[in-house]
């Protein structure tokens, strides 16, 4: 890790391995963002004691390769609605082009700029403080499919409920739409799509005595996934024991130019 540059005393462009990351060490709130993708991976408010968002330990940070962990964005798609699996945009370099700091939080933007240099794929702001917006904008020209594929970190899943989502989801695994319990315990290999109907998803993590509240805005349907035991990419063979997605998604409705997705992130100890 290599400083590159101080912005702000609050803001400070980093290295990591190959990729660019902003820190933000505000009196309010820690954070990181990658340039690539955009990719908001550490948000830690001050009146919390955990990070609330999960990173794999064995993270790489190499360029052209999607970081394991955070807020992915997968745009213009989600999985395999084209190539590369979940879209261009959590691989390619995104613009710091504006940010606004208030002694309670700091305001920062993203720009993707079109592949051929006319215009704006898509803008990403956060508003990074006790809570967290993530607002994707669709700016290019077509329709998008894109999701906030949020990988939040707890202390063990098997003392996690996920409460708020409906009793029945499509299941990628088997393919086919099944009943499921309300709240969610998770304790296998899980792959689901819901469709939003109370547009709030709260996580109750008795491990770490908190509750992190995700609302869907804008949103068509919720993702929730943990790999399990199942090999992937970049995570150890335990790491699916300390995170849970759930993902803000647009995956059946797609969004028009102009369009966004938007995902309100708080957290509260029991």
């Amino acid at each position: 890790m290599k400083k590159i540059q101080q912005i702000t005393p609050e803001l400070s462009l980093f290295e990591y391995n190959e990729i660019p990351v902003l820190e933000i060490n505000h009196p309010k709130v820690k954070a990181k963002v990658a340039l690539q993708g955009a990719h908001l991976f550490s948000w830690q408010p001050k009146h919390t004691d955990q990070d609330v968002f999960w990173l794999s330990e064995i993270e790489p940070f190499k360029l052209g390769s999607a970081i394991r962990g955070g807020v992915p964005i997968c745009y213009p798609w989600f999985g395999s609605l084209g190539e590369p699996f979940h879209g261009t945009a959590r691989i390619r370099l995104w613009e710091f082009n504006q940010y606004e700091i208030t002694k309670d939080k700091v305001f920062l933007r993203f720009d993707l700029k079109s592949e051929n240099g006319q215009g704006l794929d898509a803008q990403m702001a956060m508003e990074l403080g006790d809570t967290c917006t993530l607002t994707l904008t669709h700016q290019g020209s077509g329709q998008a499919n894109p999701a906030l594929h949020s990988y939040f970190n707890i202390a063990d899943i098997s003392q996690v409920e996920l409460h708020g989502l409906p009793t029945t989801v499509f299941n990628h695994l088997t393919h086919q739409q099944e009943s499921v319990s309300s709240p969610r315990l998770i304790a296998e290999n899980v792959d689901e799509m819901y469709s939003v109907e109370n547009a709030v998803t709260t996580i109750v993590d008795k491990g770490y005595q908190r509750q992190i509240e995700v609302q869907h805005i804008n949103s068509t349907e919720v993702v929730v996934w943990n790999p399990w035991h199942k090999q992937t990419s970049n995570m150890t063979d335990t790491g699916y024991k300390t995170m849970v997605c759930a993902e803000t998604a647009r995956i059946h409705t797609s969004l028009n130019q102009g369009q966004m997705i938007q995902a309100k992130i708080s957290v509260k100890s029991n």
